[in-house]
């Protein structure tokens, strides 16, 4: 029969790249991982893993079985939990993550208010490029913009709409300012590469009010002049003039208000991206992630603090 320590071995072997990492993960030694490995393969007549000096891989059986026990250990490890009474302290560990300007800006001073209300609770952190879907074993992932995977379960934090802007002095320096988003063909632009996006194709649709039909989405291909994994460095460039940039408002709206750039076509939409945090859906949900969630969408409410 296979036993609890069976399904952590072979999770953990599903999440390491060598014996060595895996053992170390689990706090036992490579040889005595190897030992267990080979005794789980023979009670089940299969072969679970693959394994060469550097590199460790497993079977199509393996991968079956290490996301069967991934589902169970998680069930299993939060069903305490979820039966605590609402009188308890919150305890054990929070994983985190969330994109580095996002996150640092909005999602870390609310965890560092979380922790000291929780001090129970160790919260880890991770700010990525783009943690979602990187960080799969997150509890949970703030992200921005759509979410169209039925594996996580998206809670709304706040709005966020994507802004076109330009600074002052590119404007001053330009023949024309643009009064239509094909205009923007004819300006050199600033792209960040972030999600996954066709980060070159904008999208953009005329704003209607909301008793009439919204208008259908067009879009313009633009030729970057200048692009960039960082969406900070993208709105730097923007503020020295180099062009225009296509920023989430949560980012551009302090630079708008100080008058270091300038919102162009506020009466076109260039998309909204909701600022959401992820959880996933196959994890029973533990008491502390549902507060986590209630208290991040308290202090997002009722207004972003992009809008105060």
């Amino acid at each position: 029969m296979i036993q609890i320590e069976d399904l952590r071995l072979v999770r953990a072997l599903a999440k390491s790249a060598s014996l060595s990492a895996a053992a170390r993960s689990m706090n036992v030694t490579a040889p005595a991982l190897s030992v267990r490995l080979k005794r789980l393969e023979a009670q089940l007549g299969i072969n679970l893993a693959v394994r060469s000096a550097h590199r460790l891989g497993l079977t199509s059986e393996g991968e079956r079985l290490a996301a069967e026990a991934a589902q169970l250990l998680d069930r299993l490890e939060t069903l305490p939990e979820m039966l605590q009474s609402e009188g308890q302290a919150l305890s054990g560990a929070l994983r985190v993550s969330a994109p580095f300007g996002f996150g640092r800006q909005h999602v870390a001073p609310l965890l560092g208010k979380f922790a000291k209300l929780h001090p129970r609770i160790r919260v880890h952190l991770d700010l990525l490029e783009t943690p979602w879907p990187t960080r799969r074993d997150a509890d949970v992932v703030i992200h921005i913009g759509e979410v169209r995977d039925s594996s996580w379960i998206a809670h709304p934090l706040a709005p966020n709409e994507r802004w076109l802007c330009a600074s002052p002095g590119y404007l001053k320096s330009e023949r024309f300012v643009p009064t239509h988003p094909r205009d923007v063909l004819e300006h050199p632009c600033i792209c960040i590469r972030e999600n996954e996006e066709d980060v070159t194709l904008w999208h953009f649709r005329k704003r209607t009010r909301s008793s009439k039909p919204a208008k259908p989405s067009e879009s313009i291909r633009v030729t970057p002049a200048m692009t960039t994994n960082d969406g900070d460095v993208a709105r730097q460039w923007c503020e020295q003039g180099l062009g225009l940039v296509l920023r989430s408002e949560w980012d551009a709206a302090a630079a708008v208000a100080r008058g270091r750039l300038r919102r162009l076509l506020p009466q076109w939409s260039f998309g909204d991206v909701p600022a959401v945090a992820l959880t996933p859906a196959r994890k029973g949900t533990t008491a502390r992630v549902v507060e986590l969630i209630r208290f991040l969408q308290a202090g997002f409410r009722p207004k972003a603090p992009w809008r105060s």
